[in-house]
Parts: structure tokens; C-alpha cells; sequence
């Protein structure tokens, strides 16, 4: 398995009228533990967006446990448990000190950016991919 620990502090902006975090927020910063994960592999999207690659959300799910609140201090896990085919697959779980708000995964599907069909990802990345497991 490979894993991302991320933290980041919730904006007033992120949250509604109670107080918590707005539920679709939970979706960005799903984007924020993929952006760190790839970023702590040494290959960041920016480099598979160079190479011609995009990975669009293809299915994703969020369960909410607790709410999160303004001024939090959350704890973001990103983990890929599985080695990626044309599909990846990244679980997430987000938490208040050591508390469970959130889990939930995305799945993407590797394309072309020229085309936007489904392709195979980059054999470097999976070569890096399969040295990690």
C-alpha cells in the first residue's frame, strides 16, 4: 500500500450555516490528498498532464461520520491499496486528531488528453508504482 498523510486547516469559507463543513468540500480535499500522494511518489499530475495523461473521476463515494468544523486542524489519508491498472483507485479517510470524520475513494480512469479515451498509464509510473508495493 502506498499512503499520503496531509493536513490542512478548515476555512471559514468551507463551512455552512452550522458551522460545518459544507459536505461537498470533503471532495476537494479528496483532490488535495491525491495531489499530495503523487507529489510525495515524485510524480506529480502536472508530469502525467505533460506526458499526455489525464485522470478524470470516473465513480467516487464520501460516508460522513462526524461533522468537521471551522478551524480544525484535519489529518487527510490518501492510500492506493491496490496496483493500478487503466483504472486507479485511491480510499481516503479524514480526521479530527485521531477522530473519523470522513472515509470515502474515487476512482479514475487513465486517458488521453488528446482524445479523452481510456488508455494505459505510463509505463515509468507503473514501474514506480510497482516498486512501492
Amino acid at each position: 500500500m502506498i499512503k499520503s498523510e496531509l493536513f490542512y486547516r478548515v476555512l471559514y469559507a468551507h463551512t455552512d450555516m452550522m458551522g460545518v463543513i459544507y459536505y461537498a468540500k470533503y471532495f476537494e480535499y479528496f483532490e488535495a490528498g491525491r495531489n499530495d500522494l503523487l507529489r510525495n511518489l515524485n510524480y506529480p499530475y502536472s508530469l502525467l498532464e505533460q506526458k499526455g495523461y489525464a485522470l478524470p473521476v470516473i465513480e467516487t463515494s464520501c460516508r460522513f461520520f462526524l461533522p468537521g468544523k471551522y478551524d480544525q486542524l484535519l489529518k487527510i489519508v490518501t492510500m492506493m491499496k491496490n496496483v493500478p491498472s487503466v483504472r486507479l483507485k485511491l480510499d481516503y479517510e479524514i480526521y479530527n486528531e485521531n477522530t473519523l470524520l470522513v472515509s470515502g475513494y474515487t476512482i479514475h480512469s487513465f486517458v488521453s488528453v488528446r482524445t479523452l479515451r481510456p488508455i494505459k498509464p505510463p509505463e515509468d509510473f507503473m514501474q514506480l508504482i510497482k516498486s512501492k508495493f
